[in-house]
């Protein structure tokens, strides 16, 4: 009987391969059905997770400073509450005085391409802002027509917000045992690895979280300052704008600053345009070449083109939500292969976690 195998083993390790990459499509596939189908409830867990990473310093710096665990993620918490709630205030209010401003803005923006380079349907881009307003009538009357779905609604809303909070505290405060149970519930050798890939994925997280924020505030900042200078309307809703647009990497900014140069060339002209995208350009440029390499490099690397495919599949399976929490969870996952790669490509795989196992002699 011939003891050589059927296939080469080229042919042997390809097949394993396609094995592998099918079973990993099976459980991704059937843990984003389930997060789709449990989303009320995976949707604040991983609010939470952002939060803790986002406040994860601030928490530590309480505990240094000697008060107890549960104050400081308490303190923590009601730092929260107080900064996103003055935040929003400062961000709705400045979108509310300067949003007919800009809706006029862009309307005169449209007319004025369709004039000047002829494109068809010109009445289409003028009448885009009065479409919206319809539309957003239309959804105003169904509202009231429908009292209950709203309050619904709201109730989710405010459900949501309130159970991410309490888990924000919760994981804030026995973040000291996450140690503990990533050992409790690994298989057996495999506490190290399954610890190692957790810190990993909470360091991508928390790396986005600070990074985004620590850039939108600044180009916020930059723009904002630029427009003001520039004499152009609504230069605070714009900036504000700006801001929000940063957690949604490449797209966010694109549209808030495209959004910015047509109100420039509405209100101003041609030639305040020009200067408001040349602004806006700079900013971008610094924000890629100085602000994320210097920031976010060590923790988030992510390919552009991943960042986008991350976020076309977060939007298709929870809309803006998913868009907000798509490259986060894609940092995290990238973060937990990077982990294994390195860990298997070092040849320290689960088996040097075995008790028994051989370890090799000091140098």
């Amino acid at each position: 009987m011939d003891p050589r195998p059927l296939l080469p083993e080229p042919a042997r390790r390809i097949g394993a391969w396609c094995v592998v990459v099918l079973l990993v499509t099976g459980v991704v596939g059937v843990g984003a059905w389930l997060c789709v189908v449990f989303k009320t409830a995976v949707t604040p867990v991983l609010l939470a997770l952002l939060g803790t990473a986002l406040l994860g310093p601030v928490h530590r710096w309480l505990i240094r400073m000697r008060l107890r665990r549960s104050l400081a993620a308490a303190l923590t918490c009601v730092a929260l509450v107080g900064v996103v709630g003055g935040a929003g205030y400062v961000v709705v209010s400045a979108l509310i005085d300067t949003g007919d401003q800009i809706v006029a803005s862009l309307k005169q923006a449209g007319q004025w391409v369709a004039d000047h380079f002829g494109v068809a349907g010109g009445d289409g881009v003028t009448n885009l802002a009065d479409n919206a307003k319809k539309l957003l009538s239309k959804f105003g009357a169904g509202a009231a027509s429908g009292v209950l779905e709203g309050l619904s609604l709201l109730g989710s809303l405010l459900a949501t917000s309130v159970l991410a909070l309490l888990l924000t505290f919760f994981f804030l405060k026995d973040s000291d045992r996450a140690v503990g149970l990533a050992h409790s519930l690994a298989p057996r050798g495999a506490g190290d690895t399954v610890e190692a890939m957790a810190r990993r994925a909470f360091e991508a997280v928390e790396g986005f979280m600070r990074g985004t924020t620590l850039i939108a505030f600044i180009d916020a900042i930059c723009i904002t300052v630029g427009l003001l200078v520039l004499r152009v309307p609504g230069a605070i809703g714009l900036g504000a704008l700006v801001f929000i647009g940063a957690y949604i990497p490449y797209l966010g900014a694109f549209v808030s600053g495209a959004v910015a140069v047509l109100v420039a060339l509405a209100d101003r002209g041609f030639g305040i345009a020009l200067w408001t995208l040349g602004i806006v350009l700079a900013v971008q440029q610094l924000e890629g070449h100085i602000l994320q390499p210097v920031i976010q490099s060590r923790t988030v690397q992510m390919h552009p083109a991943m960042i986008m495919i991350a976020l076309t599949a977060g939007a298709s399976v929870a809309g803006l939500i998913g868009m907000l929490l798509a490259v986060p969870v894609a940092a995290a996952a990238f973060a937990v292969l990077g982990e294994l790669r390195k860990r298997y490509s070092d040849g320290d795989g689960p088996a040097s976690d075995v008790p028994g196992a051989p370890v090799p002699p000091d140098s």
